[in-house]
């Protein structure tokens, strides 16, 4: 790679792999370090936990929105920009949240915190604007590799935050690493699109083309219901974990952590393989796993396991599935119609996140109650099978796909 710029001039060459790490590193560490306070922040701000869920439901859903937008104005004005902003808006909105003095203040200033989407759907642009598919699947399975430290240390650094300085802490905590990673963009990430499109319009007519492409879709299909399941997991899994498991936010923190390092693992499993396996079948491994995990939790649970680690357990499936099933996901889905991958990043991206809001807030609205570990665990594999489905549609239109 070729050198880079010194720091106090803007960059011009493409980012070091490290940076697109960080960059998706926080944008997933924004969406799980607090969730761990959840119920404190509701006991706060004197408000009921549905509505305080809404930082979930909400924010994911907002997200989707804006990556609709934000993809097709990287593919018009550029990666670097668009990731500039997108970063230093949540940067600003993280002062909001720390500061908030009632519910509606703090879920205002988190809405607005979902600009740092723009830290994984554009690291995944900019990794297929500079290599091809296999090669995309392989650096997006060491990116998700290395940033799910994450995903796994954020609940614990979260419930420790919150036992030791309170809640508003881990939103001081994102203000700061915004603003270092809003100057690591500006002095390590030169723009990666080279053939920007001719007006932002054009990006929107061409969302048909994707919308007919039916392995669009069915890539849709296995991103929405893998990054579903997991989104599920995070909205249920702290109601279920305080009602009946009794757990500390800390202990919380570990329980939810150890999916992430599940999700290392299949990373891990994926970077390695994918050139020997092919991102297919590794992605119908992935929804296997999915499936089936946690159901035999499940089973355990009524069987008498009644241990929180055996509730855990199941979601640890979770996580090395979609670590076997997203490199290749996110790489596919970009590559049918290479032209457009900033579109079909933040197309692909918005589903997701969209249905990643309606089965988080369906979930949690679904486990208060005594089944609740039973709801949530079977949500998880529902998801699975759905994902399954999809990636054997993948499997089949791939097959059928003409070679260029």
């Amino acid at each position: 790679m070729a050198a880079h710029a010194a720091p106090d001039v803007p960059a011009r060459t493409p980012p070091r792999l490290l940076t697109l790490i960080l960059l998706t590193g926080l944008s997933v560490l924004a969406l799980n370090m607090f969730l761990p306070s959840m119920p404190k922040i509701a006991a706060e701000f004197e408000a009921d936990y549905a509505l305080v869920s809404l930082a979930l439901g909400g924010y994911l859903a907002m997200s989707a929105l804006l990556q609709m937008i934000l993809g097709p104005l990287s593919d018009r004005i550029g990666r670097r920009p668009v990731m500039l902003g997108g970063v230093a808006v949540f940067a600003l909105a993280s002062i909001g949240c720390a500061l908030a003095e009632n519910v509606w203040v703090f879920l205002g200033f988190r809405m607005l915190q979902c600009g740092v989407g723009v830290g994984m759907v554009l690291s995944r642009a900019v990794i297929r604007d500079m290599c091809p598919p296999e090669e995309a699947a392989r650096l997006l399975g060491v990116v998700g590799t290395a940033m799910a430290l994450a995903p796994l240390m954020g609940p614990v650094i979260g419930g420790v935050l919150d036992e030791l300085f309170g809640w508003r802490m881990s939103f001081w905590l994102f203000m700061a690493l915004g603003a270092v990673l809003t100057w690591l963009v500006w002095a390590d990430m030169g723009e990666t699109n080279q053939n920007p499109s001719a007006s932002f319009a054009d990006q929107f007519r061409a969302y048909p083309e994707l919308f007919r492409a039916a392995l669009f879709w069915a890539y849709c299909v296995v991103l929405v219901f893998s990054v579903g399941g997991f989104y599920a997991f995070m909205g249920g899994a702290p109601q279920v974990a305080e009602a009946q498991y009794g757990l500390s936010p800390t202990e919380l923190g570990i329980g939810m952590g150890s999916t992430s390092a599940g999700f290392m693992l299949g990373n891990i499993v994926a970077a390695r393989t994918t050139r020997r396996w092919g991102i297919v079948r590794l992605m119908i491994m992935g929804r296997w796993v999915v499936a089936i995990g946690p159901l035999l939790a499940m089973a355990a649970v009524a069987g008498g396991a009644l241990h929180p680690a055996v509730f855990f357990a199941g979601s640890v499936c979770v996580g090395i599935g979609n670590g076997l099933t997203l490199p290749g996901a996110n790489a596919g889905v970009m590559s049918v119609a290479p032209h457009l991958a900033g579109s079909a990043s933040g197309l692909s991206g918005a589903l997701t996140l969209a249905g990643g809001a309606a089965i988080s807030t369906l979930v949690g609205a679904l486990v208060a109650n005594a089944f609740g570990v039973y709801v949530l665990l079977g949500a998880l594999s529902v998801s699975g099978v759905i994902g399954l489905l999809g990636a054997y549609a993948v499997g089949r239109l791939e097959r059928a796909r003409p070679e260029i």
